[in-house]
């Protein structure tokens, strides 16, 4: 009788063990993974310059040390081209 409480149990404990979950460390970093457009405008000697559209929404621009002011991601897209 012992063997078989001693069987349920080992078995349940597997189980529960099984069922244990552990954080995924994709989940961490992609939390303070910075935007890349705004990344390449800072390496580019710009400024950041935040926006709010119409319905809230929020959105970065770019100012250039030559002056020049452009979207953060078109600044972005127009420098690296999708193949």
């Amino acid at each position: 009788m012992k063997k078989i409480y001693l069987g349920i149990l080992m078995v349940t404990t597997m189980t529960l063990t099984a069922c244990n979950s552990i954080p995924s460390n994709n989940s961490e970093m992609s939390v303070g993974m910075p935007n890349p457009a705004s990344k390449y405008c800072i390496k580019q000697g710009g400024k950041l310059i935040p926006q709010k559209n119409k319905d809230g929404g929020e959105y970065a621009l770019c100012q250039l040390p030559n002056g020049q002011t452009i979207e953060e991601w078109e600044l972005f897209r127009k420098d690296h081209h999708q193949k």
